[in-house]
């Protein structure tokens, strides 16, 4: 018994129940993957999209606050946005699109305060166009 040497600490982690851990887990994912059937989304295609009935109008929003009307091959010019709001009322008023497009200078604030004003005004089809980066150059 006085032979015996003190038993020393072991400094080392034993990974081993993790790695056990970690391949029952992969076997169990392995297993179960291909139970699941991915959801199907139907998307319609563009083909059935029919061609729209005319042009949309065109609402130009300068950054000093100004508002040109552009329908079809007519331009009016506004000081403001409650300026053509009636005229743009009463041309989308059968349920033509409007196409909102400001200059860079502009703020989003500005855009979408106009887009909520079409709104109110009782024009449903609004959108909001943008610029390709390479046709800008």
């Amino acid at each position: 018994m006085l032979n015996r040497r003190p038993r020393r600490q072991m400094n080392q982690m034993n990974v081993v129940p993790y790695i056990d851990v970690m391949l029952v887990l992969l076997v169990i994912f392995m297993v179960t993957t291909p139970l699941f059937t991915p959801g199907v989304i139907d998307v319609p295609s563009v083909s059935n999209a029919r061609a729209p009935d005319s042009r949309p109008l065109e609402l130009l929003l300068a950054a000093d606050g100004g508002v040109q009307l552009v329908d079809e091959n007519d331009r009016q010019t506004f000081a403001s946005m409650a300026a053509a709001l009636p005229r743009v009322a009463e041309l989308a008023g059968s349920g033509r699109p409007v196409a909102v497009s400001a200059s860079g200078e502009s703020k989003y604030q500005d855009v979408v305060k106009v887009a909520d004003e079409l709104y109110r005004a009782g024009v449903k089809r609004v959108a909001l166009t943008v610029r390709q980066e390479n046709a800008a150059r």
